[in-house]
């Protein structure tokens, strides 16, 4: 099938945006947060309409991107796998070409990336990345929101993803080439990243199988579950492969003085992070999700108000 031509932008991938449009947005994000501190009434979405498809389940995806739009004025349409006709095997092209007849915008949490590609190919409005098992870029941008506001720019500095080669994952190797800063992965032989996207990002990140040497003068520690969705079989062997990587103080102690801890949640207190780190002065998780709120809405902004 031939796509339908568009000039929308869509967020599929961190590398959708340039470095600029990335400071840019947090920027903004940290401007909507404080006029929404102060009270502000600020709505420019209004009449617009976001449709949320959601094939995996969510709590901070769903709940950042309704509220946000309703913030904004608009409104936030939450679509399950049950309640559409993809669910019963309608190709996403079809269902693409009909919803972006009918809303203004689409957010899509998924499993293959190629859905969300396939789906933005025949959008006629923008498509956002809530998830796939391949890359998040909603969340790693609010991790970068969150470091900006603590500690200022990542460019030049040394960030530790401690834990399984995910989606989180390769989203930070792509955020690493756009803003400048080295990554250091530890992880269990086995679970690295996608081997091409090591390639393409290699002078930026690298693989470490020691999860001590991987912090060592890090700014910046994040981890992740050890098993996401849908990964339950492989519990016990995960389980055993990732418990030397548990984010512990023996780990943040190698770490530069001053270094922040970030987990996208839910967390498992004892599994992939110790609770005295997570529930420390290090750690900023419950900024980092708050901040799914304020930089979506940024980027809502971004795709649906023409600029000037």
């Amino acid at each position: 099938m031939q796509a339908t031509p568009t000039t929308c932008r869509h967020l599929l991938s961190l590398t959708d945006l340039t470095a600029a449009e990335i400071r840019a947005l947090i920027a903004r994000a940290i401007e909507l947060k404080a006029m929404r501190r102060r009270g502000e009434d600020y709505r420019p979405l209004r009449h617009r309409i976001l449709a949320m498809i959601f094939e995996k389940s969510s709590t901070r995806t769903r709940v950042s991107f309704e509220a946000g739009m309703a913030q904004l004025g608009g409104h936030a349409m939450f679509l399950s796998a049950r309640d559409t006709q993809l669910g019963r095997g309608e190709p996403v092209e079809d269902a693409a070409r009909v919803l972006s007849r009918m809303v203004d915008a689409v957010m899509i949490r998924t499993f293959e990336q190629e859905t969300v590609e396939r789906f933005a190919a025949y959008s006629q409005v923008p498509v956002i990345n809530g998830l796939t098992n391949r890359l998040h870029p909603c969340q790693v941008l609010a991790d970068i929101q969150t470091y900006v506001e603590h500690r200022g720019e990542l460019r030049g500095r040394r960030v530790a993803w401690i834990g399984d080669g995910n989606n989180m994952c390769q989203t930070y190797m792509e955020a690493a080439r756009l803003l400048d800063f080295e990554l250091r992965i530890g992880c269990p032989v086995g679970f690295e990243p996608d081997p091409a996207l090591l390639a393409l990002y290699a002078d930026r990140c690298e693989i470490m199988h020691d999860p001590a040497a991987a912090a060592a003068g890090a700014d910046l520690i994040a981890t992740d579950v050890w098993a996401s969705m849908h990964q339950e079989d492989e519990l016990a062997t995960r389980m055993a492969a990732f418990a030397p990587f548990r984010v512990n103080e023996a780990v943040m102690a190698n770490a530069a003085p001053g270094a922040l801890f970030m987990h996208c949640l839910p967390a498992h207190r004892g599994e992939e992070v110790s609770a005295a780190v997570i529930d420390g002065p290090q750690s900023v998780v419950w900024d980092e999700a708050e901040n799914r709120l304020h930089v979506q809405k940024a980027l809502l902004e971004f795709l649906l108000v023409p600029a000037g």
